[in-house]
């Protein structure tokens, strides 16, 4: 049987209590919130209206007042089943945030010449390149949890996407499906991205690596390959501490080389490269003599390697535009998801009140947010004012960085932890 919730009485309570932690948040101290339901009795209102008091004189807190609308209990029996799907979904949720954000971190990471590309791709065609301007990276992370975090104190149920006429069960499937849809397409585009880097570095480490596969097409000419029907040109990679050897030798590696042939094109620390003309036929006998005195015959081809550059060039701006691409997907779906993750938790309150306070449906939800230096005292203080909720439950000392009903810590009210532990970031070190 379909049992109707009686409207709360919870405006009577006037939420206006807010204290340094705003301050923080506008700083981008990290703080948590904690969602908090008891039930409308005298005693809890008595207990709000201490907490308030206690929270405005000593700043362990500031609060607010987290509206949830009438939703329909339906059968009791299904909701423990409900409870238990909500659970499981707010793991899940938690998790796709903190990899959705992480990806985010990953993509965004810095260095000085990649800062004209994360304006690119937040639509700032403005160039200030010379500017030292914080990283892109912070400044977004510290923006985006103020917006978020606004849309925690400020919540609104968004009746258009999750209508309030639905079943428990339909509503739970519907954020289950947003997110689920979220984490599949978060997998598929960071391996794609993923890839897609990872080629494109192979192909530059390749191309800009030793001597034996670096590009010579910006120091060697055409024409100084002698390529004709009967001789040709090979280079040899020669190490620094060979070089008066290979002067010495390369002309006695093969009767047919050409005498003082050989050439320096290029060299590096390690060693350079350098051109030697002999006959077709003698370039096997010419490279296994070279093999025996550690000196390396390299291929080269100019057709192939302005293949390679313009394969580069390719993928190159094929990256930037996947970057800016990616990067507008993860901040949109970083924010939906979220707000899903807030809705989600609001379906948890409403059920646990449910199951804990009884019926008919009579609560009072509020949002605390401290920092993590006071949250030890701030349970304390919970626990206290509203033990008469239950006497029975465990007083123990506990984590204080897992606040709330979980299954290693149950208390005699409802809370239910919101982290933003995923929306740090460490300052890079000074190069």
């Amino acid at each position: 049987m379909a049992v109707r919730r009686r409207p709360q009485t919870s405006d009577r309570l006037k939420w206006s209590c807010c204290s340094d932690s705003d301050t923080h948040r506008a700083r981008g101290v990290m703080a948590d919130f904690w969602l908090i339901s008891v039930p409308l009795d005298k005693t809890s209102l008595t207990s709000v209206e201490k907490l308030k008091r206690t929270i405005t004189k000593t700043h362990l807190a500031s609060c607010w007042r987290f509206s949830i609308p009438d939703l329909k209990v339906g059968i009791l029996d299904s909701l423990v089943r409900v409870s238990d799907d909500l659970s499981k979904l707010d793991t899940l949720a938690e998790c796709v945030i903190k990899k959705t954000c992480q990806c985010l971190k990953e993509v965004m990471e810095l260095t000085g010449d990649k800062v004209q590309e994360h304006t690119l791709a937040n639509g700032d065609h403005r160039l200030n390149q010379k500017s030292a301007a914080p990283s892109p990276l912070k400044t977004y992370l510290t923006s985006l949890r103020v917006d978020l975090m606004n849309c925690v104190t400020k919540f609104q149920w968004d009746k258009a996407k999750y209508p309030t006429a639905l079943p428990l069960s339909t509503l739970t499937d519907l954020i289950n499906k947003e997110i689920s849809q979220v984490e599949a397409e978060l997998r598929s585009r960071a391996t794609a991205y993923n890839s897609l880097k990872t080629t494109l570095q192979s192909l530059e480490l390749n191309l800009n690596g030793n001597l034996q596969t670096c590009s010579l097409n910006d120091v060697l000419r055409k024409e100084d390959l002698v390529v004709s029907e009967y001789l040709t040109t090979l280079l040899v990679v020669v190490s620094r501490e060979k070089y008066l050897q290979w002067e010495k030798s390369y002309e006695s590696l093969s009767e047919f080389v050409v005498p003082r042939s050989s050439r320096k094109i290029f060299e590096d620390g390690n060693g350079g490269i350098f051109s030697v003309t002999l006959f077709k036929r003698a370039v096997c006998e010419f490279k296994a003599k070279a093999q025996e005195s550690k000196f390396i015959v390299r291929e080269y081809s100019f057709d192939v390697e302005e293949r390679k550059q313009q394969e580069i060039m390719k993928l190159t701006v094929h990256k930037k535009e996947q970057y800016g691409i990616f990067v507008r997907w993860l901040k949109v779906n970083l924010t939906q998801v979220f707000i899903a993750w807030i809705h989600l938790k609001a379906l948890r309150v409403f059920v646990e009140s449910v199951l804990r306070y009884g019926l008919p449906v009579n609560y009072q939800a509020f949002l605390l947010e401290t920092d993590r230096k006071r949250s030890k005292k701030l349970k304390e203080e919970l626990s206290s004012l509203f033990v008469h909720l239950d006497p029975t439950a465990s007083m123990k000392e506990v984590s204080c960085d897992i606040p709330g009903l979980c299954q290693q810590e149950y208390s005699s009210y409802i809370c239910f932890h919101i982290s933003t532990n995923m929306l740090e970031i460490s300052e890079p070190s000074a190069t």
